[in-house]
């Protein structure tokens, strides 16, 4: 599919193709071109004109979302393009336009946004390099950290002292990149780029490292923290956060496994859930809620009901949900707003079929992702699931990995699927009948590969014929049998496999010390 340029969007392409004229030239360029400039040097990956633009950008803000995004002169969407050669070009421009004395233009930049960049799957730039937010962190604190160094030691125009460019960004910190970011925040007032950070991610990070950096990032502007995996936060922790911290703008929080276990809750903890509850009813903004893998039987309603925003993301899968939990939430107010549900992990028709219904039907009017992953649907359940589906037109993901499917109902499923007008995206499961006779469901990870692949194709193949019969060729199905791509996990994993490598080889040796002793 080509997308149609404007005259002056294939003239300012001609422009920039020779890059060596077009830095030359920039000069006598208009400042309204600028944008139309970037835009098109972004879709070439002529970096030198990147930087060249950036180190004398002649507006007052620089965001990168609606410089990428679709415009009248190209409606295509560039925001994805997490391009190595681009991004790094703009960022050593944006240092550069703060040392650049003998730049034609005043310098009247005050606003970077950085946060419209979008990391996906498919790369289309032609280096096929990337550089995704871990990355991209890493490279804009080390700017930052070069940058005072180089104002200390040079003989600098006192002008220089006076920029100050607010740089808003989604950091992403590691125990790989900790101390860079971590100075790079400490030095903020002195910096003419000053870090400010919109969403936060942690990761592989000691919890004493995470509570001195999210002090840092000033916590007061945060709109996302997503607190991952390797960060061992638990309920009592999450409380001091929430004590000690403040987040008047928090929309989107994410917490990692097991953060909460009532299994073992004592009164102290049942009063310590409420009192989370309460600070997070305080966060008046927060609509997107994921506490995936906790335990959280029978407490839904003590932890949701204080929230005075109803929900629009809620992903509660595994959390070993009951019966009254659900019947909490397809009553609760959020039930009308849920755009995104994540059940996974639940043995929906065996436990809650009708209340699980009555909350499709609550937001079938605005639900746009569904996901119901390992939740026991088998094939005479897929004629109440077309039912409670029927509704959602606005639907644009459904995700239902690990379900005991055979090809014949995936088959009947999918020529439903093809009346959903919006629906984009499909992950459906390896059908039961492609698994050796007798294999028992959820099936575990040694097993997930022993199926008849030959088998799985033809079905597959079967699949998209449906798809393509009914004019379908927008929506995408796929198996990703070891989960959804994250561009965050994908860009992290060999940190991330080594930490898990040593956590392993920790708990052998102590193991062998504890056998030793008692040997």
């Amino acid at each position: 599919r080509t997308t149609m340029k404007s005259l002056r969007f294939i003239s300012a392409e001609a422009f920039v193709s020779n890059a060596e004229f077009a830095r030359k030239s920039l000069g006598a360029v208009a400042h309204d071109l600028f944008p139309l400039l970037f835009k098109a040097s972004y879709l070439l990956e002529q970096g030198e004109v990147i930087h060249d633009l950036v180190e004398n950008w002649p507006l007052f803000d620089f965001n990168m979302g609606k410089l990428l995004g679709a415009t009248l002169d190209y409606q295509e969407d560039l925001s994805h393009r997490t391009c190595s050669v681009c991004l790094e070009s703009c960022l050593t421009g944006l240092r550069d336009y703060v040392l650049n004395q003998s730049s034609p233009y005043v310098k009247k930049l005050k606003v970077v946004d950085l946060t419209g960049i979008k990391d996906v799957e498919v790369q289309f730039c032609k280096c096929k390099k990337t550089m995704g937010r871990w990355a991209r962190t890493q490279l804009l604190s080390k700017l930052c950290s070069e940058l005072l160094v180089y104002l200390q030691q040079a003989q600098c125009n006192p002008g220089t002292f006076e920029i100050s460019i607010n740089v808003l960004i989604d950091l992403f910190v590691t125990e790989r990149n900790y101390e860079l970011v971590v100075q790079a925040l400490l030095k903020k007032c002195s910096c003419p780029l000053k870090i400010c950070c919109v969403a936060f991610r942690s990761d592989n990070l000691t919890l004493q490292k995470f509570f001195y950096i999210i002090k840092l990032t000033d916590p007061s502007l945060l709109c996302k923290l997503e607190i991952v995996h390797n960060v061992h936060l638990e309920m009592e922790h999450l409380e001091i956060l929430f004590n000690s911290i403040h987040f008047p703008l928090l929309m989107s929080l994410t917490l990692p496994a097991r953060t909460f276990n009532v299994r073992r809750f004592t009164a102290t903890d049942e009063q310590m859930l409420s009192n989370i509850g309460e600070k997070m009813g305080e966060m008046t903004q927060l609509t997107e809620l994921s506490m995936s893998f906790s335990i959280l039987t029978g407490r839904i309603q003590k932890l949701l009901s204080p929230l005075k925003t109803p929900l629009k993301m809620l992903d509660v899968s595994n959390c070993s949900l009951n019966h009254a939990d659900m019947a909490y939430l397809a009553n609760s107010f959020h039930a009308n707003h849920l755009e995104a549900l994540d059940l996974s992990g639940h043995d929906i028709p065996e436990l809650y079929p009708s209340t699980f219904f009555k909350l499709l039907s609550h937001c079938s009017s605005v639900l746009r992702s569904l996901t119901l992953e390992d939740c026991n649907i088998q094939d005479t359940h897929v004629n109440m699931l077309i039912l409670g589906l029927s509704p959602c037109q606005k639907l644009q993901e459904f995700k239902f990995i690990g379900n005991p499917l055979s090809s014949q109902a995936l088959k009947h499923l999918f020529t439903f699927l093809c009346e959903l007008p919006m629906l984009k995206n499909v992950e459906f499961p390896v059908p039961r009948d492609c698994y050796p006779i007798g294999i028992t469901y959820p099936i575990d990870d040694a097993s997930l590969c022993r199926f008849d692949h030959q088998k799985y194709e033809r079905v597959a193949e079967e699949l998209n014929l449906i798809l393509l019969q009914a004019n379908r060729e927008d929506m995408k199905a796929s198996t990703p049998l070891f989960g959804s791509y994250d561009a965050a996990v994908q860009e992290t994993n060999n940190e991330l496999g080594a930490y898990l490598i040593k956590s392993f080889k920790d708990t052998l040796e102590k193991f062998t010390t504890s056998f030793n002793k008692m040997s």
